[in-house]
């Protein structure tokens, strides 16, 4: 009853002070639990309202996210992200390819799969078109990421073309990669016919470790806050994104 009390007196005030707005706010800064009170008393009438402002919030925060996306994005076309590729880095695709797409990933994250999937809808359009370099971004909570990393790269010391094949083994199987563990990366390596005396040698190695360290540092002075986060010739993408998002970035630069 008191909280119905409270909010009448609310209502009064409202209703017959010509200074409404300020006696309420003086009445709420006063007395907070006032407002405390009435909504726990009549939570099923505040809750519906509660949840279409967070919703309309969350609206609000999207859209102003994408917004904020596509000005960065026009700013980048004109000054692309610098990106270090060395010559010795594993590459899909063919060294002159006008498109080159970089990617900062993680093999445990489940976004990354999406992407990689994204990833092979843009080649099997493009072809020749684009070339791809996959980066190391691992996240401290994804434990199977380092050690995935460390393979992939110490399988790219003998050959590109299998490493990216084991790149696409882990993304399609994820699900399985992340039940039997280093198992399953052994398992997919000698699958793909890798040399595993040597990889077992380059795995620890310091070559392996300071590649994706300086893959880890450069991500981070980038700004990476997540994964994947894609560069096509400089123009950054965040997160796991549709096919179209890629086209129309690479028709752009096709044009330009």
């Amino acid at each position: 009853m008191r909280a119905l009390n409270l909010l009448a007196l609310l209502v009064l005030i409202l209703i017959t002070s010509c200074t409404s707005r300020d006696s309420l706010k003086t009445l709420l800064e006063n007395d907070p639990d006032i407002l405390i009170e009435a909504m726990e008393k009549n939570a099923d009438k505040f809750a519906p309202a509660f949840q279409r402002i967070n919703a309309k919030g969350r609206q609000a925060m999207e859209r102003l996210s994408r917004e904020q996306e596509a000005a960065q994005r026009e700013e980048e076309f004109k000054n692309p992200t610098k990106i270090e590729i060395e010559s010795t880095r594993a590459i899909s695709g063919k060294e002159a390819a006008p498109i080159t797409i970089v990617v900062f990933s993680d093999f445990e994250c489940p976004f990354c799969k999406r992407g990689a999937d994204t990833l092979t809808e843009v080649k099997q359009k493009y072809g020749d078109q684009v070339k791809f370099i996959f980066k190391h971004y691992p996240l401290p909570f994804h434990p199977l990421a380092m050690p995935a990393a460390e393979y992939f790269e110490a399988i790219a010391l003998q050959s590109s073309k299998k490493a990216y094949l084991f790149h696409d083994e882990l993304f399609k199987n994820q699900e399985a990669f992340k039940t039997e563990k280093e198992k399953f990366l052994d398992r997919t390596a000698r699958k793909l016919g890798v040399d595993m005396a040597r990889l077992k040698a380059d795995l620890k190695s310091d070559k392996v470790k300071a590649i994706i360290k300086k893959d880890m540092d450069e991500g981070q002075k980038l700004g990476v806050r997540g994964t994947p986060k894609f560069y096509i010739n400089g123009v950054s993408l965040s997160g796991a994104r549709p096919f179209s998002d890629f086209e129309l970035i690479i028709e752009r630069l096709k044009k330009s």
